[in-house]
């Protein structure tokens, strides 16, 4: 313990600690704890945990003092990165000024000797301006964004379990942090009451409030659960105990058999120092879980349970498994004592030799945090680094880079013979080749390596190299006009973007299926069939990178399960529903095709069609993986058939109302052609060849899109009850020319056409004359769910349901198809129309309209309508009048509700050229950059599918 030294002052340290998480409370509380030399105030916004255990040392506390945020969470487990950016910059980086002028008015003030920070960016800042030295203490730092606030400190005091943190320029290592036993196990045990033979888990998420629902079947047999963190209100059932807010948790976990939560600094370094097994759950994007989870698995103490068993209650063969570990940590587990002293040798201005790095080592430290920092959706698809297999331990850190599609004329692809199909010369097709060989390579060369490396990377391991691997591709696309009239049976005009997904899939028997270690934590029998996938670029969308299930999850006996069930089932855990739409496939294809999977099934999946921008991310992954599943079971499907599978997936299995029309761009589009489709369901007129003086662009709003939103949805039940009341009407008029009523109040032939319009399939089948002659009045501008039910019964959409306590637009919905099916077909013939000014100035016409139609119904925002505007403005400046135009139209597309806007214009230098001045534009209004989409490619039914084998197996066969 440090030693007291009464004839000097007492020092005083200002410690500034960040808001989030139970780790850095509890480790400061410690090191506070032993600075028995120093009088300490501490800064922080989060003071629970500090105030459940007294220190004698404080003089002064300044609570909601608000310097740093932590992560913002998009669930209890997953953290929103974008989000936690921005609410830093909020937080941190706006007031910054004020922030510094205050903090060093008051360092100075307190005479502080020594500024400690865990781990806030600005105190270490603020201490150098106030002419202070200052010290980190932590395991892991923020993003390298600030990281030079962290320069500016003395050295670092850096704990077990670290990632690497180049931004300091010294480290000091010492060993685990833990809080001290307070209680033998048999004192705690006696206190509640627990025989010594009683198996005992303590269910412990970090202190956050748990507002779990726990049942009595969850635990096996004789098994008690200690609740952490329940609410007062929170009823459990007699195996479950609820502990107060202020126990103190290390005595309780020490008294434990083993421990389930999520990983965190506290309670790992808990569970290592007192030897208990660790279930853990995994927390996607949290920096430090890679390596706590690595530290956990070296010293045997750790099982991973995944989401979607924690939240349906199947803990019993996972807790099993963790009796059946042996936790060996050897370590040191007074750090607190260590670091005290180093804090108050560093006040009193003694040196401490630390851990100096050489500069290829910290230029490597660097590199490795700068792959995790920079992983985006197309650009980097790096392997999950938080998942082992079972029986190989490697390590890989690969990237499939996406390019332009420039044409490469080889067939051959170093590593891999081609059995079946073409790559056409994609590039980006040769890129993930290439990727997937890199992987084959590093799981070859792993096999003969002896010390397992601390990276365990899932998709390195996902296939069995000596078999064959099936390839499917498939574009978004960019919805030219026509957009969300689909559903109501509209002609629409899409093209494919030359952004694409890449899915590749191998079948295998169970018995030589490689499983995860939680997968084989839950004890499969070796014949039962599994699905296991690696995601990639999903870090920025907030979900899990894998998803694994046992196939008779889909069977309900020996019949697939319902629809409902199924989307039930992947919605049990956010993070993990993103597997819906590859998952799903599996389903409709039993369902609709009778299809029996029998073996187990590895899926890769790499998209560099961006989530969110209305470009329909959702339809390329779909095609995509039914494409690469359906060649691996000999299936023969038509690109039809392909995106009509796939509607249903997007519709019953992951519950979002799409039409058709972005899956049929994915499977029968064709490259830099327009894609002519009636959705009606399905009927493809052909492609029509986009004039070489045309050219169409796509810029991204920003704004996130979904066709799972609540406006999409509204809008598309109010074009369904505009629908049912014009049938209504229709039949109610029909009933004059009936005899006994007037008939030479009706118009010739008027009868057929009432007879048609009683019948009406298809909003886009009624024209516009006679929607405006006899039906636009009549609508209501809105009505509410319980009054259109009530005259209605139901508005005959499957896949929709109406809310009785809403008020929907209906009218606004209902004429948007009928007029825009008009649009499309005006615009399809216009553009096969001889070459002029006139014509040109038309089809930016349509498509103005077709934008502010849109927002009639609900669907603009601002982000969109701001493009339009620059647009317009650009098209009418007085350069392009004088150049005769170059710009010519814009419209948001898709679903709507932000997304992209589709540009019309020449196809010239000069057109490309104001793209840019417009993404610019965009930018300083904003702040945000657009993506620009530019370019097609071939969709999923002209790609085919490529069957590969590596080099090595192919040539012996």
């Amino acid at each position: 313990m440090a030693e007291s030294n009464a004839s000097k002052k007492s020092l005083v340290f200002a410690y500034y600690v960040t808001g989030h998480g139970f780790g850095h409370a509890t480790r400061v509380v410690e090191v506070l704890g032993l600075s028995i030399c120093a009088l300490c105030s501490l800064i922080t916004n989060f003071m629970y945990h500090v105030r459940a255990t007294p220190l004698t040392n404080f003089f002064f506390v300044r609570l909601q003092v608000l310097l740093d945020c932590g992560a913002v969470q998009a669930d209890a487990l997953t953290v929103d990165r974008l989000a936690s950016l921005e609410k830093y910059s909020q937080t941190a980086v706006i007031p910054r000024d004020s922030i510094l002028a205050t903090e060093v008015e008051w360092l100075k003030s307190i005479k502080a000797d020594l500024v400690v920070s865990d781990v806030v960016p600005v105190a270490c800042r603020a201490a150098v301006n106030a002419g202070i030295l200052s010290v980190c203490v932590t395991n892991f730092s923020k993003k390298s964004e600030i990281a030079e606030d962290y320069s500016h400190c003395e050295f670092l005091i850096r704990l077990p379990g670290y990632c690497p943190m180049p931004a300091f320029r010294d480290v000091i290592d010492i060993p685990l942090v833990v809080r001290r036993l307070h209680k033998s196990r048999e004192e705690v045990r006696k206190e509640l009451g627990v025989k010594d033979n009683m198996k005992l888990v303590i269910f412990n998420f970090g202190g956050q409030p748990a507002g779990w629902n726990l049942k009595e079947e969850y635990l096996p047999a004789g098994w008690l659960c200690l609740v952490c963190g329940a609410s007062e209100k929170q009823q459990f059932p007699p195996n479950f105990i609820k502990l107060p807010k202020d126990v103190y948790t290390p005595d309780l976990i020490a008294a434990s058999d083993c421990m389930l939560g999520k990983i965190g600094y506290g309670t790992v370094s808990e569970a290592l120092a007192y030897k208990l097994p660790f279930v853990f759950v995994r927390r996607d994007y949290f920096n430090e879980e890679p390596f706590l989870r690595n530290m956990l698995e070296f010293y045997q103490s750790g099982v991973e349970m995944i989401r979607r068993d924690l939240l349906t209650g199947c803990w019993r063969p996972y807790l099993e498994r963790a009796l059946c570990l042996k936790p060996c940590y050897d370590g040191g587990i007074n750090g607190g004592e260590v670091a005290a002293q180093i804090l108050q040798d560093t006040a009193l201005g003694k040196k401490h030799s630390s851990n100096n790095l050489s500069g290829a080592r910290r230029l490597r430290d660097a590199i490795i945090l700068g792959f995790q920092l920079q992983r985006a959706p197309g650009r980097d698809i790096s392997v999950p680094e938080w998942y082992n297999m079972a029986e190989t331990e490697l390590s890989l850190r690969s990237a499939l880079p996406t390019g332009q599609l420039t044409q490469i004329s080889s067939q051959c692809i170093e590593g891999f013979e081609i059995l079946h199909g073409d790559h056409l010369g994609l590039s980006d097709t040769v890129s993930f080749l290439s990727g997937l060989e890199q992987l084959a390579s590093v799981s070859e060369s792993s096999k003969s390596t002896k010390n397992p490396t601390r990276e365990n990377l899932a998709a390195a391991t996902l296939f069995n190299w000596e078999e064959e691997i099936f390839v499917a591709r498939a574009p978004g696309r960019l919805d030219v006009i026509g957009g969300i009239a689909d559903y109501s049976g509209s002609l629409v005009l899409l093209m494919p973007t030359k952004e694409a997904c890449h899915v590749a899939v191998q079948r295998n028997h169970p018995s030589k299926q490689k499983l995860w270690k939680h997968a084989q934590a839950r004890q499969h029998a070796k014949e039962t069939p599994i699905v296991e996938i690696v995601s990639f670029g999903s870090e920025l969308s907030n979900r899990g990178p894998t998803f694994d299930m046992d196939l008779s999850d889909f069977l309900d006996g020996e019949n697939p399960i319902s629809y409902e069930k199924a989307c039930k089932y992947f919605a049990q855990d956010p993070s993990q529903r993103w597997a819906a739409y590859v998952a799903g496939v599996i389903l409709v294809l039993m369902k609709e095709l009778g299809v029996c999977f029998q073996d187990s099934i590895s899926i890769l999946v790499s998209s560099a069609v961006p989530e969110g921008k209305g470009v329909s991310s959702s339809a390329a992954l779909e095609v995509a993986t039914l494409s690469a599943i359906a060649a691996a079971h000999g299936l023969d499907l038509a690109p039809r058939d392909v995106a009509l599978l796939c509607q249903k997936v997007e519709n019953h299995v992951v519950g979002a109302p799409c039409g058709v029309m972005d899956q049929m761009a994915s499977a029968c589009g064709e490259a830099n052609k327009l894609l002519a489709m009636v959705c009606q369901p399905a009927e493809v007129l052909g492609v029509v060849e986009i004039p070489a003086h045309v050219r169409f662009w796509g810029i991204d709003s920003g704004i996130r899109h979904s066709v799972g939103g609540s406006d999409y949805g509204s809008v598309r039940i109010g074009a369904f009850m505009g629908r049912k009341i014009i049938k209504s009407l229709a039949a109610a008029s029909s009933s004059i020319s009936l005899p006994g009523n007037n008939p030479e109040e009706i118009e010739e032939d008027s009868f057929e056409l009432l007879a048609e319009e009683e019948s009406l399939d298809y909003l886009c089948n009624l024209t516009p004359h006679r929607y405006e002659a006899l039906y636009a009045n009549k609508i209501p501008e809105s009505t509410t769910g319980e009054e259109f039910i009530k005259m209605y019964k139901d508005h005959n959409d499957s896949v929709t349901t109406i809310d009785q306590k809403v008020s929907y637009a209906v009218r606004a919905p209902t004429a948007h198809p009928i007029y825009e099916n008009f649009r499309v077909k005006a615009f399809k013939a216009l553009l096969t129309a001889a070459t002029s000014e006139e014509q040109l100035t038309a089809l930016g016409e349509l498509m103005y309209q077709c934008h502010y139609s849109y927002s009639k119904c609900g669907l603009g925002s601002d982000g969109t309508d701001r493009l339009v505007r620059l647009v317009q403005k650009m098209q009418h400046s007085k350069i392009s009048k004088s150049e005769n135009g170059t710009l010519y139209g814009a419209k948001i597309t898709g679903g709507g509700s932000g997304g992209t806007v589709c540009v019309f214009g020449k196809n010239s230098l000069r057109s490309s050229e104001q793209i840019l001045q417009i993404q610019q534009k965009y930018k300083d209004d904003t702040g945000f950059m657009p993506y620009v989409f530019d370019g097609s490619s071939p969709g999923a039914g002209k790609f085919g599918y490529l069957k590969i084998r590596r080099l090595t197996y192919a040539k012996s066969i």
